[in-house]
């Protein structure tokens, strides 16, 4: 670390109250496992939430190419598959329990290992500290556990693809009474059981996590880091971390009760049930009950996902353009918004339930609110760039991208936001169309966004451009072939979740284009497989990052050493002046938070 000093920026000022933070982290003995495996450095934590959420994106994204060639594909025998899958594709063909798995697994690792653990646990864990100006986390170890409690959960729900009778099957929603009867399908015996083990370990790495983050950000600042000095991206985790806090342990509620219906003879979710004409005992319970539990957690996991994406993309813009963000505090009352709008619209979910129109009335009414400080992103976002000096590095094309897919997926939003034309919509393609556009491809476009923007700064090389350009034009392309159709399958009436669709003339129509999704799902899904390479290969072999402030940020993470140790800064933590984005300033390029702000200045 020392001899990295010489490159802390020279407006580096003396921070008497962090004296006792740089003792307590900067002298401890470290060996292989407390360094790399067991580590309490937040930036440790970051890379192995990432690396393992890479992982279970590349098994998620494998098997929605399994599924999607058997919709693209239906009759056709692939002996690689038996191979591959065994009795679930006997004859080379996938069989229905094994394709209602795959859909299930798909959805429940992407939602939740990904796209939860693996954004907002990387980037929560790498950058508050590095941006707020804090040696680590408040508790260092609950964040080390945080990350052990992700990876049990992972081994357990990755355990489950090989019993027996394989994983869950009844939907990533684990529904009841799929989900609450071991009778109902093979995959809701012993599968479902390390399901909601799996998912409830999960929800406490989240609670563990979230109050680390939100402990830190109030009460480990920097001195001169006011809240109002934070950048956009420490906004974002902050609000999301609130929104876990608040509604994972309502799911986690939810999964309790269905154990209890599963194991103990209780009726919260099950009532008049046959099975083989047979009544069971079970009576008072209502399946509704679960998916209001579900749900509550269920819609602002959607802005559980997003948030960071769009903190992320602001900062990267605002970096790429080289001009200030565009309405700060709107920016930060819009976070708000939508984080307190977030828990008022589970709802809407629901339309086909039997809901009271009244109250539906209600829910539509509050859902079609969040497009506001929805549209007040978009606009600033677009203000930002406008007339911006653009840099187009891969990371800026994914931040665009995601603005793109955040338009585009939004204005769908509002289709299934009305109850009368969800009634529709619902359990058809256009639903599946719309959250993959707006929560999963636009969240991973964030996600990559912040992968090549902070690459140098995790392992001081960089990743290859020229891989860097093909992953984004053909994941940007391919996102829009593979899902912009979908939306008029789902106008049509085309069911999800079907196995095939041969038995109706009706939908005889569209084997082509499920041909074409599929034949495009899987050029995309290579591409992902691609960047695996260009992440991995430079790490070792990456061009060397030889100067601290690549990008020409303004942002604390870049005052420290090109390879920070545990502590982040060798010597005293910087202290900060100014706001987070001032660019194109008075004539200069750029001015870092640590320049102290002169008399002739002017304003913001």
């Amino acid at each position: 670390m020392s001899n990295e000093t010489s490159h802390v920026h020279t407006s580096v000022v003396s921070v008497p109250h962090e004296t006792h933070d740089e003792v307590h982290h900067g002298h401890h003995h470290e060996t292989f496992l407390t360094k790399y495996v067991f580590s309490q450095d937040h930036k440790t934590i970051a890379k192995q939430f990432l690396i393992t959420g890479m992982f279970w994106a590349l098994l998620g994204g494998l098997f929605s190419v399994i599924f999607r060639l058997q919709l693209g594909y239906p009759d056709a025998k692939f002996p690689w598959m038996e191979t591959l899958l065994g009795e679930w594709a006997k004859g080379g063909q996938l069989q229905a329990e094994a394709y209602y798995a795959l859909v299930t697994m798909h959805g429940t690792v992407l939602v939740f290992f990904v796209l939860t653990a693996g954004l907002s646990g990387t980037f929560s864990n790498f950058l508050i500290p590095l941006q707020v100006g804090a040696r680590d986390m408040a508790s260092p170890f609950l964040n080390m556990l945080s990350y052990w409690f992700f990876f049990t959960a992972s081994i357990i729900m990755l355990s489950s693809l090989f019993v027996q009778t394989g994983p869950f099957s009844g939907g990533w929603t684990a529904y009841p009474p799929l989900s609450a009867l071991g009778e109902a399908s093979p995959g809701s015996k012993v599968g479902m059981d390390l399901w909601l083990v799996s998912m409830a370990l999960f929800v406490v790495s989240s609670l563990l996590g979230g109050l680390n983050y939100i402990a830190t950000v109030l009460n480990m600042r920097t001195k001169g880091m006011s809240m109002t000095r934070l950048p956009l991206t420490i906004w974002a985790f902050f609000f999301t971390a609130v929104l876990g806090v608040l509604s994972f342990p309502v799911l986690f509620s939810g999964f309790i009760l269905l154990i209890f219906d599963r194991h103990f003879g209780t009726s919260f979710y099950l009532s008049d049930i046959y099975i083989n004409g047979q009544a069971l005992p079970n009576e008072g319970g209502s399946a509704i009950l679960y998916q209001h539990l579900f749900w509550f957690l269920g819609h602002p996991e959607v802005y559980i996902i997003l948030l960071p994406a769009m903190g992320m993309a602001s900062e990267i813009l605002s970096v790429n353009s080289r001009k200030p963000i565009f309405g700060y505090m709107a920016m930060i009352g819009s976070l708000f918004a939508i984080t307190i709008l977030a828990f008022l619209v589970w709802a809407h979910h629901m339309f086909v339930t039997g809901l009271n129109p009244f109250l539906g009335a209600f829910f539509v009414l509050l859902t079609l609110l969040i497009a506001v400080p929805s549209a007040i992103k978009v606009f600033n976002w677009l203000t930002t760039i406008w007339r911006g000096n653009i840099r187009f590095t891969p990371a800026m094309l994914f931040a665009l991208g995601f603005v793109s897919l955040f338009i585009s997926g939004g204005l769908t939003g509002i289709f299934l936001g009305n109850s009368a034309l969800d009634i529709h919509l619902h359990d058809t393609y256009f639903v599946i169309a719309h959250f993959h556009i707006v929560m999963g491809v636009a969240s991973m476009f964030g996600m990559f966004a912040g992968i090549y923007h902070w690459y140098p700064k995790m392992y001081g090389r960089y990743l290859n451009n020229t891989l860097g350009y093909i992953h984004f034009w053909v994941t940007m392309i391919g996102a829009y072939l593979i899902f912009w159709p979908m939306h008029y399958q789902g106008l049509a009436g085309v069911p999800r979740r079907y196995y095939k669709f041969d038995i109706w003339e009706s939908f005889k129509h569209y084997d082509g284009l499920n041909k074409f999704i599929s034949i495009v799902a899987i050029i995309v899904f290579l591409v992902q497989i691609l960047f695996i390479f260009n992440f991995f290969y430079s790490i070792w072999k990456g061009r060397k990052v030889t100067t601290q402030n690549p990008w020409g940020a303004n942002t604390l993470e870049w005052t420290t050493p090109i390879n920070p140790g545990h502590g982040n800064w060798a010597g005293e933590i910087p202290e900060v002046h100014r706001w987070a984005y001032d660019y194109g300033k008075d004539g200069k390029d750029f001015i870092p938070q640590t320049t102290p702000v002169s008399a002739d200045e002017s304003k913001h």
